[in-house]
């Protein structure tokens, strides 16, 4: 690419296909069609431009890379800074994958206001990615809650019945968190003179300051992750989103929680960090146990697959916090491949969705008969999900389980028993969906997947296997990085440890 700056073509690309899309003139169905194919080249082209973006990455240096700064309000120094390193480059890429999956996944399940929808994805597209590449606190700011107004509104105007009441739940959530982080930032910038991250890495700050500086970042991710008992939006708002926004929502929102826990908690408050660790832990393994107990009791398939993912999610916040190699490494895995699987399993409660019309789990039975194809799919992102041995489940599970084992073996056993417990929910939806004998009328003439639902599974199926089978590729990229982040992060010999009762 030279001399280009491939960050910002990458983060802004998709806001010149929305003004494209904006421009389109023509009936309706002309409009539709023209706003569909606009949205798929633009977020391939995107993907394209992220795989480069991999593929140049050098990692054997923790540095940030492919950095972009020009004064922005040069009177508060405040740069549009960006950059990546082996951290975020993984999570522009699983943005950028997961966007033409979702705008094909959206062809024909969507009919209404299509220019508006498709719109909507690419707007959210520029601040998923702008949230990984920002490399000042007021740029992250402003991509992490310009995130909240396309995805309001992709839940609210195409979501189901209750859709305008888990729209606002999830904005006013996620919103009241924002603000502590605001407050934070602004703390930050008074005491370094500065809102740059690198810089404010850098920067020791007081032991008490940072603790209050800590919960504030830990309100405003953990309602992301989200961590329990800051989950309650999530099940509505999975339930009430189309296909597509669920995917991308399980894929991409959900790992901006923990990514700001490894951007700016554990680098820039390492002594808070490792005061709270304990708390992290408590809070992780209450999340994998608990929901998913209430996943076994869900009767509808999108609401088990919300409650398993706090609970996979519970995985990564313990590996963060492990301050280990494997355990940071895991938890990065697994935000990447909860990212593919998560969203492939809400595209396969779409797929049958959209010829029966009917989310409960007891009004399907004996799919294999009829849908092969689709139950051998099905079969492979379940068995990702529980964490079968040669897919990307696997290891994100097993990294952080090595990790927790190093630093606390009582939270280790106990997180090993939300495996058992995912197991047992995943197999007996599976069962209950897939297998069985084929009763109702209107699943005897269901259809198994068309070609379109085909291109959309093959890139997800090979995701799951390649890192399964072969991780090295993702951890080799991520290591130097880790290995900065745990210099950066580890806390002075003397730092009192929050012991919970």
């Amino acid at each position: 690419m030279g001399n280009a700056p491939l960050l910002s073509l990458i983060v802004f690309l998709p806001l010149v296909g929305a003004a494209a899309i904006l421009l389109i003139r023509g009936d309706a169905a002309v409009v539709a069609r023209n706003a569909r194919n606009v949205a798929l080249w633009t977020t391939l082209i995107t993907l394209a431009l992220a795989i480069v973006l991999w593929v140049g990455f050098d990692p054997s240096t923790a540095a940030f890379q492919f950095v972009e700064q020009v004064p922005w309000i040069p009177a508060y120094g405040i740069n549009y800074h960006m950059g990546v390193d082996g951290i975020s480059v993984l999570l522009v890429v699983l943005s950028c994958f997961l966007m033409p999956i979702c705008i094909l996944a959206s062809w024909s399940a969507i009919q209404t206001r299509v220019r508006e929808y498709m719109i909507a994805f690419l707007v959210l597209e520029t601040m998923m990615n702008g949230v990984f590449c920002a490399l000042d606190f007021v740029v992250f700011y402003f991509f992490f809650e310009g995130m909240l107004i396309p995805m309001f509104l992709i839940i609210g105007v195409w979501g189901g019945s209750r859709s305008v009441y888990a729209a606002f739940k999830f904005f006013l959530y996620t919103l009241i968190g924002s603000v502590l982080l605001l407050l934070a930032m602004l703390a930050m910038y008074f005491q370094a003179g500065t809102t740059d991250v690198p810089t404010l890495m850098a920067t020791e700050f007081d032991h008490g300051l940072q603790r209050w500086l800590w919960l504030a970042f830990f309100a405003s991710f953990a309602v992301k992750v989200p961590m329990w008992p800051l989950h309650t939006w999530l099940p509505d708002a999975h339930v009430e989103a189309p296909t597509a926004g669920s995917v991308i929502l399980a894929g991409v929102l959900l790992k901006m929680g923990g990514y700001g826990f490894l951007r700016f908690s554990l680098p820039m408050l390492p002594e808070a960090s490792a005061y709270f660790t304990p708390f992290i832990y408590t809070l992780s393994i209450v999340a994998i146990i608990y929901t998913s107990l209430v996943a076994l009791m869900q009767e509808d398939m999108k609401k088990l697959i919300a409650y398993s993912s706090v609970a996979h999610m519970g995985f990564v916040t313990i590996g963060i916090f492990t301050l280990t190699t494997q355990g940071i490494e895991g938890g990065i895995v697994q935000m990447l491949s909860h990212g593919i699987v998560s969203g492939a399993l809400f595209l396969c409660v779409g797929v049958v969705y959209d010829r029966i019309h009917s989310r409960l789990i007891e009004r399907y039975g004996g799919l294999v008969h009829r849908m092969p194809v689709y139950a051998f799919v099905f079969m492979v992102f379940m068995l990702a999900s529980v964490g079968l041995p040669g897919t990307s489940g696997f290891v994100g599970e097993f990294l952080v389980l090595t990790g927790v084992f190093q630093v606390n073996t009582l939270v280790a056993v106990l997180a090993t028993t939300g495996i058992i417990l995912g197991a047992a929910y995943m197999l007996w939806l599976y069962r209950r969906v897939v297998f069985g004998e084929l009763v109702r009328e209107d699943l005897k003439a269901i259809l198994d997947l068309n070609r379109r639902e085909i291109a959309i599974f093959v890139p997800l199926v090979v995701g799951v296997l390649v890192m399964g089978v072969w991780p090295d590729p993702f951890l080799r990229v991520m290591h130097a990085s880790v290995a900065n982040l745990m210099a950066q992060a580890t806390p002075v010999a003397d730092t009192p440890i929050l012991v919970l009762p």
